[in-house]
């Protein structure tokens, strides 16, 4: 307003605090057409005080604003369809990482110098996705329309965050894939994601979600679908806390999981059945090796 109307802010006495013009203050001048005298200047500093004070804020805006990117644009469309379209409602449960975690530290050296990746836990859930989908397939499955589309086939999404947002790779027939695919293709999807030279083809066409947002050290969430999917999985922060295991309490490694899941289509039982199934998969890991 100052700069608007062109007034002097040392002609007006400002009463808020410590002397500062207010919005009221301004406005008295402008109805009144008289200009205060200057305030008295202010008290020298005290002996401990610093030499300088920190430079005052620019004038202008206190906002910038730039335009939304063409990968923005389209993930906020799809996920604002998703709330609007789908009957969204999220299980939890949790799981203890302690075999898993075993599993990597006894064999994470040879498995790096065999296949040149890190064994990671996205290959466990990926497995262990597959399994559940294998165990209730209504998860595997969307709605077209008044139809019910059975996929036959298990495309695993894979969530990878970029610098201009979030993108969902596709891990093809993931069912066919050993662990050691499985980490390469991830690698490979979250760099060729950082230097934006994904295909269209490999962000379409998935089953099923996986999101990981305990890289990020998020602890518990609520994934949103990607539709037209019926169910994502969110994985969260690795955390120790005390469980009751053989009725003894023990310290262990817990992540808590969380399943979004589309109630149009699938019934709770089945969302429950599904997500316990991947519980008893990534607490037992031989069993996804064996098969069983």
């Amino acid at each position: 307003m100052l700069q608007e109307y062109g007034i002097d802010p040392s002609s007006i006495a400002g009463t808020g605090k410590d002397g500062r013009i207010t919005k009221e203050d301004v406005v008295r001048v402008l109805n009144t057409g008289k200009v205060a005298p200057p305030p008295p200047p202010p008290a020298s500093p005290p002996p401990s005080a610093p030499a300088s004070a920190p430079p005052a804020p620019a004038a202008g805006a206190r906002q910038t604003r730039r335009p939304m990117t063409s990968l923005r644009k389209r993930v906020a469309e799809r996920l604002v369809k998703s709330q609007q379209t789908a009957a969204i409602l999220t299980t939890f449960n949790e799981a203890d990482m302690g075999a898993v975690l075993a599993l990597r530290a006894r064999y994470k050296e040879r498995f790096e110098k065999r296949h040149g990746i890190r064994l990671g836990i996205m290959s466990f859930f990926v497995k262990a996705v597959v399994d559940a989908l294998q165990t209730v397939p209504a998860l595997n499955a969307q709605i077209d329309g008044d139809d019910i589309v059975q996929n036959p086939f298990f495309d695993i999404g894979v969530a990878v965050g970029t610098e201009q947002g979030l993108v969902v790779p596709v891990l093809r027939d993931a069912d066919r894939l050993g662990f050691a695919e499985i980490e390469l293709k991830i690698a490979d999807f979250a760099r060729r994601a950082r230097e934006r030279k994904l295909e269209l083809a490999e962000l379409a066409g998935g089953c099923y979600t996986i999101s990981n947002g305990g890289v990020y050290g998020s602890l518990l969430s609520t994934p949103i679908l990607n539709p037209p999917q019926s169910g994502i999985l969110g994985l969260h922060a690795i955390k120790k806390r005390p469980v009751v295991v053989d009725d003894r309490v023990e310290i262990r490694p817990m992540m808590y999981l969380a399943q979004s899941y589309d109630h149009r289509l699938i019934d709770g039982s089945e969302a429950v059945t599904f997500l316990k199934r991947v519980v008893e998969c990534v607490e037992n890991p031989e069993r996804m090796l064996l098969d069983i």
